[in-house]
Order: structure tokens, then C-alpha cells, then sequence
């Protein structure tokens, strides 16, 4: 295995981390007070120009839609492996740098999917404006009224009713749906609810403004509330035309499996890079802060947590990169159980990292004064989105009891 970095790959790693300490990283003060000025003004969710300035920037350089893999653009994308460092680096400053590169979630995945199963039309009208920045999208799979980790249980109803499908569902923990830039939605639901479990589901495009969809309100997460929105949303009787359909009709299923392959590499590195950061500032605050008469980094404690971090991260990281490099080289499928494993490593080491970094700096820890408690929230959450982690290790599990028993 050659987790190295290719020539291409290396010169974008290069620039990404001169733009995140020329560009990011003293944007973020910024963001925090254009936020807090926005949301004085009731526009908790319009973006803050400091974004666009990013965007605007990050383009300028050319760091703009490198999630793209190579399979999907050989022209213009990497392998998953060389992205992965990449999506490590933007994980340091979750709030900016992925949407400053037009690599957010979950826009990265829309995209992904209308690359591989939109239709020309769709490409226009959808795809277009979201490679180039000017809107955003969000995915509606989860609902509050079934276990949605079991894909198969996804209630919303979506019926053929001449040239047109009419949807009725309730769906939550939609991400970025309160972004006024959001403009569509991917809606999961079933269209042959009497179908084999696996084919009854189907994907169509809907746009946000249709008749009928109701964003009823944001939720926040552990108290913060994203500037993007994670909503619950109401589909009553909403009606799109049979072109909005995403590839096939009974193949969400399969399309929801695609769109979660690569995503979840962008996930865990972005976590990855979150841990770094945190054991960066962890060291920081070991060296400088002196209690009984030492610095922190001299109490045995305090060192042992700082190598457990370290260690940790090479682990979570090794097997992330692993994943990356199976996905290249032999397809989703094939790094299926890996695939289940990072999911649960990456966040669980990122989160326990964040964790300690809190601990060492006491009650700062847990303030906005620095970034580790937002931290904390986002990872915390991460162990649910896309499946918690109980669901992940049950497919490690079978795979692994598989090869004794040939199932």
C-alpha cells in the first residue's frame, strides 16, 4: 500500500495550508463576530461575507471542488487517497475551509451523486450551480418516526401520479436546509413500498421552494445552531415533474450506498484534521499554563494524555488512509467493512482527543474562547450522522463472522 501523496496532490496540500494560515484561520475571529451580528439582525442563517471572500479567494488559487475523484472527472479530479490529506487539513477549521473550497457536505455528495445519475437536464440546472459555489443543497433521508439508520424503514411516500410524483413525508436533521442559498433537496422515499427491501426505494430532486415543503424549524446541536441549519422539514402533497427522478426508480437504495462511500473518507479526515488541531492547542496549553509550580507538560498525566492523543491519531488515520486506498484501487464495495470501521474510529479518537484538550484547558476549555467545546458538538453528533456507530460495527462484525461461515 502507497499512501503517498501524488506530484499533483503534494502541490495542492502545499497551497491548501497556505491558504489556511494566510486566509482561514485568521478569518475565523471574523466569522465568529459577523455571526453573532447577523444573528443581532434575525438572520441566524444567512452565510457571513467572509465566507464569499473565502470562496472567491480559494478560487482565485484554485482550490475549488478538489473532492472531485478521479473516476467521476479524471480531468480535473484526485484519487480518494490523495484527497483524504486534503480533507484532513480543512477539518482543522470545520465552520470555513470545506465551504471556502466548495467542499462541504453536504453539497460534496449531491454532487457526487448528480455527477454519476443526473440527467443532462439536471446537470444544467442543478450541478452547474453547485460546482461553481452559487447554491446550496441538502439530502433528505432521515426521519423522525422510524429508525432511519435501517435505510429499508424510510416512510416518505412517493407516488407516480401522470408526469408528476407527489411526495408526503416528514424528514429531520436535514443539513444546510436553512441557508437561504439552499436550493434543492435529494428526497429519499418509496415508491414501491410492496418491493423487495432493497429496491423499493427511489431519489428525486425537489426543489425548496416547492409548494408544499415546509422547512417547521432548525434544531440545534447540543445548543449551537449552524449557520447552514440542520431542519426538520414537512412534504405535503408536494408535486415534481417525472424528470426530477435521480436515476432510476427503485434505486435510491443503491445510490444512498454510492454516496456514502467516498463521503465518509471526507467525514473521518475532516475529524482527523479536527484532532490534530485540538492536540496542537492541548500542547500549547501544556507549555504555557504552570499549576503547583510546573508547567502542565512537566505532570505525568498531563504527558501521558498528550501520547495517548498522538497515538491514537496515527491509528485512526492509518486505517482511514487504508479505506482511501481500497476504494481507489478495488471500488466501495470491495472497503465495505472498512469503510463501517472508520466511521466509528475516526470520530470516536477525534472525540476523545477534543475531549482531553478540554480537560487541560479547564473552564476555557468549555467556552467559545476557543474552538474545542463546537468541536466537541460536531463530533459528538458525527457517532449518529450516517449511522451511528452501533450500526457500523454490527456490518464490521458480519463481515468479519462471514468468513467462517460463508455468509
Amino acid at each position: 500500500m502507497d499512501f503517498g501523496l501524488s506530484e499533483r496532490a503534494q502541490e495542492y496540500y502545499g497551497r491548501l495550508q497556505e491558504f489556511m494560515d494566510s486566509h482561514v484561520y485568521p478569518a475565523e475571529p471574523r466569522y465568529a463576530e459577523q455571526r453573532a451580528e447577523l444573528r443581532a439582525a434575525g438572520q441566524e442563517h444567512t452565510v457571513p461575507p467572509v465566507v464569499e471572500e473565502l470562496k472567491a479567494e480559494a478560487r482565485r488559487r484554485g482550490l475549488w471542488n478538489l473532492f472531485l475523484p478521479d473516476s467521476t472527472d479524471p480531468a480535473h479530479g484526485l484519487s480518494v487517497t490523495d484527497y483524504a490529506s486534503l480533507a484532513e487539513v480543512t477539518g482543522r477549521s470545520p465552520h470555513l475551509a470545506p465551504e471556502a473550497t466548495n467542499c462541504a457536505a453536504p453539497d460534496t455528495g449531491n454532487m457526487e451523486v448528480l455527477h454519476l445519475f443526473g440527467t443532462p437536464e439536471q446537470k444544467k440546472r442543478w450541478l452547474e450551480p453547485l460546482l461553481n459555489g452559487e447554491i446550496r443543497s441538502a439530502f433528505g433521508m432521515t426521519e423522525p418516526e422510524v429508525a432511519s439508520s435501517d435505510a429499508t424503514n424510510i416512510a416518505t411516500s412517493i407516488v407516480r401520479d401522470g408526469d408528476h410524483y407527489v411526495i408526503n413525508g416528514r424528514k429531520w436533521w436535514i443539513s444546510g436546509s436553512a441557508d437561504p442559498r439552499c436550493k434543492i433537496m435529494i428526497v429519499m422515499g418509496k415508491t414501491d413500498p410492496d418491493g423487495h427491501p432493497y429496491l423499493q426505494q427511489s431519489m428525486v430532486l425537489v426543489p425548496l421552494d416547492t409548494p408544499g415543503v415546509e422547512i417547521v424549524r432548525p434544531l440545534p446541536v447540543f445548543g449551537y445552531s449552524d449557520q447552514h441549519g440542520h431542519c426538520e422539514i414537512t412534504l405535503t402533497d408536494v408535486r415534481v415533474p417525472v424528470e426530477n427522478l435521480v436515476g432510476e426508480e427503485g434505486g435510491g437504495f443503491a445510490i444512498a450506498q454510492a454516496r456514502l462511500g467516498p463521503g465518509r473518507i471526507h467525514h473521518c479526515m475532516r475529524a482527523i484534521g479536527m484532532a490534530e488541531r485540538a492536540l496542537e492547542l492541548m500542547c500549547r496549553r501544556a507549555v504555557d499554563r504552570v499549576a503547583f509550580g510546573k508547567p502542565l507538560a512537566a505532570q505525568g498525566v498531563v504527558r501521558q494524555q498528550i501520547a495517548e492523543s498522538r497515538m491514537a491519531i496515527e491509528q485512526a488515520r492509518l486505517l482511514t488512509l487504508k479505506t482511501a486506498w481500497l476504494i481507489d484501487k478495488q471500488g466501495v464495495k470491495a472497503a465495505r467493512s472498512e469503510v463501517a470501521a472508520i466511521k466509528v474510529i475516526a470520530p470516536r479518537v477525534a472525540l476523545e482527543v477534543v475531549d482531553r484538550a478540554i480537560q487541560i484547558h479547564g473552564g476555557a476549555g468549555v467556552s467559545d474562547d476557543t474552538p474545542l467545546a463546537a468541536m466537541w458538538a460536531g463530533l459528538r453528533t458525527l457517532r449518529l450522522a450516517d449511522g451511528p456507530d452501533e450500526v457500523h460495527v454490527r456490518s464490521v462484525a458480519r463481515a468479519e463472522l462471514g468468513k467462517f461461515t460463508g455468509r
